[in-house]
């Protein structure tokens, strides 16, 4: 899984300035993390949603397999949700009846959570993405991670209409042993991907396809984007792909967990 880096100069002119004021108004204090020393103890949230009958700590180590087994692709879509492109992308999985998994960013998922619920109930799987899409979040303090990672799931379940995030993924990569630690402990499995189809780019919908083609052989996972810009590549490579897949004998699933 090689470093990624779509996405953060959007996100840091959208948020940056005003997410101290976002953490701030949308209760960020309500979760604490026991810092991890240099041999690192496991993070532990405190605090009046802490208890969660409903979370179970899952593995912490870095997901990329499927559920679906050796002939499955897990389809991730990330930075979203956004009212142009999430609804159209929606549409595509529908068509075709495929299921994805959708890395939501916090802020994205506050502003539109008419959008999360419309991802819940066509049976998509949502996935942590932080508040902001910081993918320089791994050169941040403990205490800064686990602000991003919490809030984060706290906002997507909010919108949601409570389902939770079962998924972590860094923005960009940017895990730590902290931060993977600190997803697992709240029930949320760190996802990698094995195929970054570089979309956010705009190669062209030829470059995406042949992309997917050329690298499905490395892994399963597949990286997308529904936000951040014009995605009408993105829309039309899943056109083409998901029908393509499925007569090469290839099941759509989820990540393991």
């Amino acid at each position: 899984m090689a470093r990624h880096s779509g996405g953060r100069g959007w996100y840091g002119k959208l948020v940056g300035a005003a997410l101290g004021v976002t953490l701030v108004a949308t209760g960020a204090s309500v979760w604490t993390a026991q810092a991890g020393a240099a041999g690192g103890s496991s993070p532990k949230a405190t605090g009046p949603a802490a208890s969660g009958g409903d979370v179970k700590p899952v593995a912490a180590t870095i997901a990329h397999a499927s559920q679906e087994g050796k002939r499955g692709v897990n389809l991730t879509i990330d930075d979203g949700p956004d009212p142009v492109w999430t609804p159209q992308v929606l549409d595509v999985l529908r068509e075709y009846g495929v299921k994805a998994t959708f890395c939501m960013v916090g802020t994205q998922a506050q502003a539109h959570p008419d959008l999360v619920k419309k991802v819940v109930a066509a049976g998509h799987r949502l996935c942590d993405h932080s508040v902001s899409h910081d993918t320089a979040m791994d050169k941040n303090s403990e205490a800064y991670q686990k602000r991003q990672i919490l809030d984060a799931e706290r906002m997507i379940t909010k919108a949601s209409g409570g389902v939770r995030p079962m998924y972590y993924r860094a923005p960009g990569g940017a895990f730590t042993p902290y931060s993977r630690k600190l997803a697992a402990s709240r029930g949320m499995r760190p996802l990698g991907w094995n195929v970054d189809t570089k979309d956010f780019e705009r190669p062209g919908t030829d470059v995406i396809v042949a992309t997917v083609e050329r690298e499905l052989s490395n892994g399963p996972t597949l990286l997308f984007h529904d936000a951040g810009g014009d995605r009408t590549q993105t829309v039309a490579a899943l056109r083409r792909l998901l029908p393509r897949l499925k007569e090469q004998g290839h099941t759509f699933g989820f990540p393991v967990r």
